[in-house]
């Protein structure tokens, strides 16, 4: 809930962001020269990509927390509670390595199965690979999708 709040007021803060950077292009090209309707029309593609940002990943966290819900009411979300911690909170590496290459055996047996490979992306994340995380989210996005149809 409070990760949900906290995008709903960075959204609020990038659409009035947008809103006023479109205004600065809209008053750009306004003037009527040249080189200030060429800079007008580069700042109001800018609003254009924030647009398209926040459409994107609204949608994507959407879809991850469908399956999310579903996972937890199947009683299949992963569960790392006991695995060692650092100080700081985090999973200790050598664990998150462990737990990790349980994830990848699983998805090797079965990669047709959107729940492995959500597990999986949760361990990319507890490894600390965003890129690779965000990457897999996707794939078992589009294999419950699949699903579905």
């Amino acid at each position: 809930m409070r990760a949900r709040n906290f995008a709903l007021v960075m959204t609020a803060a990038l659409a009035v962001y947008v809103v006023l950077l479109a205004g600065r292009g809209i008053a750009l090209v306004r003037t009527g020269e040249t080189v200030p309707v060429l800079f007008g029309v580069g700042v109001l593609l800018l609003p254009l990509l924030g647009v398209w940002i926040i459409v994107t990943t609204w949608r994507s966290g959407v879809q991850i927390q469908r399956l999310s819900r579903r996972l937890d009411e199947e009683g299949g979300l992963p569960d790392v509670s006991d695995l060692p911690r650092r100080p700081s909170g985090r999973v200790d590496r050598d664990a998150a390595d462990a737990w990790f290459d349980e994830r990848r055996a699983e998805v090797e047996a079965d990669q047709e199965n959107w729940r492995v490979w959500y597990r999986l992306a949760y361990a990319y994340e507890i490894a600390g690979d965003r890129k690779r995380a965000r990457a897999t989210m996707r794939r078992a996005v589009e294999l419950e999708a699949a699903s579905r149809s």
